[in-house]
């Protein structure tokens, strides 16, 4: 029975070449086994059991549109997503569910880390995960999504104000 639930497991990684590869991204078996046995790490890591699939394909199917996501770092960067995903499933005790951190994640990873997974882990889930465990819910019901422009509070530039002075600066 395990080596049959193993097995269903690889075999759902290596399938979702069917969806990644429009992307130009695939997985070897191998490397669909070195994602898995990396899944089991980040478990045992964060103190944590799964029943079912696990979290992999799922986040394989996330991220796979991501244009910070090549070929060259595909199967590193889903290994380093699952172990932040894990950790951060403890990190906001379990409030908010998978589908939700997912969303924030790849969310984040687009539009404010920009593909660096030490700032997406180390800032944006890091002020979330606050923010949770103090008592925040106004997640719920957005399934993850615009949630944390409400607590980001790094100053980004503003691409209007750019331009203003880049034309001020031109036309000196």
């Amino acid at each position: 029975m395990v080596l049959l639930k193993g097995q269903n497991q690889l075999s759902n990684v290596i399938k979702t070449n069917e969806t990644t590869e429009q992307f130009g991204l695939s997985l070897t078996e191998e490397d669909a086994k070195l994602i898995l046995a990396e899944r089991k790490n980040a478990l045992a890591e964060q103190k944590r059991i799964e029943f079912g699939e696990g979290i992999a394909t799922k986040i394989i199917y996330e991220f796979c549109d991501s244009e910070y996501i090549h070929q060259s770092n595909y199967v590193e960067t889903i290994i380093r997503l699952q172990e932040i995903f894990y950790l951060y499933k403890n990190e906001m005790h379990d409030e908010i569910t998978d589908d939700e951190l997912l969303h924030l994640m790849k969310e984040q990873f687009e539009n404010i880390c920009f593909g660096d997974l030490d700032y997406l882990e180390s800032t944006c889930l890091a002020n979330f995960a606050e923010a949770i465990r103090a008592g925040y819910d106004g997640y719920k019901g957005s399934d993850g999504y615009g949630e944390y422009s409400k607590f980001d509070d790094v100053k980004r530039w503003d691409y209007d104000l750019y331009l203003e002075a880049l034309k001020e600066l031109c036309w000196r």
